[in-house]
């Protein structure tokens, strides 16, 4: 392994040690935008649905998002000679880049959060072992082919072909705001959509603590420097622009969010704030390494705006998101994609993003249509693939738990556990 190979194969696995906080920070958050009765069930729907989508890559996931793309059609790539990422163990390391070992996990903790990510819509009322075999079969029928439209590139000799989004379309979705995000949240709403809403729905209750949604955010947002700017594969100029436009764009995402609500409301609240932060940083992904300081935090502000009227439209419309995947995660990604074709930045990279230009800066409108394809397409695939295995699972399982578990809450039920020994149940 060359010396550059060393750098970036390091790079890698500090933003994917990076990635490991995001685990229980996604599951503090949503536990604390849980009630008090379902806290730890919540926690637990992210572990479990993490750990098994883990699992499956380490099986038959990495082959399924990087390997040849079967039949050259960009739709899937082979695992048959990287079951269990054998093959990459002990292989030869190309000059200049990160090991491929690095890479499987890296792209790991990808599948892991996407799953954990879809979570969000279910609380108080799935079954656990439903959402464990959702879970199971989604990251492998509605991650995986996504990831590899995404994330497989052609190889420049053209001796591997990739997917058919990042390859033929020129999607530009650099650390996964179409294939994670835009992927997790229209996944989200088919499941809500299916499971039904929660007793009492549009208002079943309080957030069960808000320093837990407030202490979650803050380890994703830590987590997500290695989830963006890990994505460059390399420690060069664009990591550390995605690390500068990621900050700048949770801030401006937590102001704007402050700004919103108090002229809406009349008051500004904790867990608004950091959702805020959130949506930004939901809405710079696709483009952290290709925007000006200025843009990400133009980004970040639209995306908490967004993610604000988006995470009130469940009650205008009757889905029950519990802990608002589809409106932070969903909406904020389609948002940022497209903002990404208008404010690029030629300068982006030390002066060398020279393949995707923004509008505003003398670009094709051509990217804008990639962008809106490309996450139209995905949206579409997910949403009607979750909807499917939603149902499928009610068939074979059922969903939702008996009414009376529901009313008592899922710690006690289902865990044997509490989070607040003595504590009203809210």
């Amino acid at each position: 392994m060359d010396v550059t190979s060393m750098v970036n194969t390091l790079w890698v696995l500090v933003a994917t040690v990076f990635m490991i906080l995001m685990v229980p920070g996604l599951a503090l958050y949503y536990g604390g935008l849980s009630r008090t009765k379902n806290v730890l069930n919540s926690v637990m729907i992210v572990l479990g649905g993490f750990s098994v989508a883990a699992v499956i890559f380490v099986l038959v996931g990495y082959g399924l998002i990087l390997g040849d793309s079967l039949g050259g059609l960009g739709l899937l790539g082979d695992p048959s000679d990287l079951l269990g990422i054998r093959s990459v163990i002990g292989g030869a390391v190309a000059e200049g880049t990160a090991s491929p070992v690095a890479t499987a996990a890296f792209h790991l903790l990808f599948a892991g959060l996407a799953t954990a990510i879809v979570a969000g819509a279910v609380e108080g009322r799935m079954s656990f072992l439903a959402w464990i075999l959702f879970a199971a079969l989604w990251v492998t029928v509605g991650y995986f082919p996504v990831a590899h439209w995404v994330f497989a590139f052609t190889s420049a000799d053209g001796g591997t072909v990739g997917g058919w989004i990042v390859n033929r379309l020129g999607v530009h979705d650099f650390a996964g705001g179409i294939a994670v995000h835009t992927n997790a949240g229209a996944a989200a709403l088919a499941l809500a959509i299916v499971l039904g809403r929660r007793q009492g729905f549009p208002a079943p209750g309080r957030p069960g603590n808000v320093p837990y949604v407030v202490l979650g955010a803050w380890l994703l947002a830590f987590g997500w420097m290695g989830f963006n700017a890990g994505s460059t594969g390399a420690l060069n100029d664009f990591a550390a622009l995605a690390i500068l436009n990621s900050l700048a764009a949770a801030t401006a995402g937590l102001v704007a969010w402050l700004i919103i609500e108090h002229v809406h409301r009349g008051a500004s609240t904790a867990a608004g704030a950091v959702t805020g932060l959130l949506g930004g940083l939901v809405a710079v992904t696709p483009g952290a390494d290709i925007l000006s300081p200025v843009g990400a935090l133009a980004v970040g502000a639209i995306g908490a705006a967004v993610a604000y009227v988006a995470v009130g439209l469940k009650t205008r419309f009757g889905y029950d998101d519990a802990l608002d995947a589809v409106g932070v995660h969903l909406v904020p990604g389609l948002v940022g994609s497209a903002l990404l074709a208008l404010l690029a930045d030629p300068a982006a990279g030390a002066g060398a993003n020279t393949e995707f230009v923004g509008i505003l800066y003398g670009g094709e409108w051509s990217f804008l249509g990639a962008q809106l394809l490309g996450m139209i397409a995905v949206a579409l695939y997910s949403f009607v693939v979750s909807l499917l295995l939603a149902l499928l699972v009610k068939k074979v399982l059922g969903l939702r738990v008996p009414a009376q578990v529901e009313t008592d809450g899922l710690d006690r039920t289902l865990h044997k556990e509490s989070a607040f020994v003595g504590r009203e149940q809210w």
